[in-house]
């Protein structure tokens, strides 16, 4: 399979908070450049949905009754790393409180969930992510990343989860493989 084959869904995305077929285009041309530079040229599917949905998926998968910004789920296979879900309304709270652009904060969550995929877990590796994330976003030019904004936060508040809106930034969650289903 070629990165090409990576898929980019819009399901079910709030009229205020659709994008533009020229952000669709950056943001598929991304799904594109992951594929090949994290991935292996190995595809995944990003889905890009509401916070009900992200709520469901993670009720359904890891029993928390609230939405979450990514979810990721392997696959497990050969064929394909898996998927990633992201809440459009945590990007759009999350882009306001960091200072960038909703687009900008949507190939965060996107270079964080692939990472999760390719088989990095910030919670037991180390810092291994971490830096993997960092290199990525640099080379992307992205602004900081998912697990960094999260550390900073943490120290800000003397180690105290952060929490905003039922929506915590550090409960980036990647549901066990056997738990996964498709998302396209």
């Amino acid at each position: 399979m070629s990165p090409g084959d990576s898929t980019l869904l819009f399901r079910a995305l709030p009229t205020s908070l659709q994008f533009p077929q020229n952000d669709q285009q950056t943001l598929a041309e991304y799904t594109s450049a992951l594929s090949s530079t994290i991935a292996g040229d190995r595809p995944f599917t990003c889905l890009i949905t509401n916070n009900r949905t992200l709520r469901k998926l993670n009720r359904e998968f890891l029993g928390h009754d609230y939405p979450t910004d990514v979810l990721s789920f392997p696959s497990g296979s050969e064929d394909s790393l898996g998927d990633v879900a992201i809440s459009i309304e945590c990007a759009e709270a999350q882009a306001g409180e960091y200072g960038h652009t909703r687009l900008e904060e949507v190939r965060i969550l996107m270079l964080h969930g692939l990472l999760h995929l390719v088989g990095y877990d910030h919670e037991t590796d180390r810092g291994k992510m971490a830096r993997a994330e960092r290199k990525w976003r640099k080379h992307f030019h992205l602004p900081s990343s998912l697990i960094a904004r999260t550390r900073m936060a943490k120290t800000k508040l003397g180690q105290t989860a952060v929490a905003h809106s039922k929506t915590p930034e550090a409960e980036t969650v990647r549901a066990k493989p056997a738990a996964r289903r498709r998302l396209a």
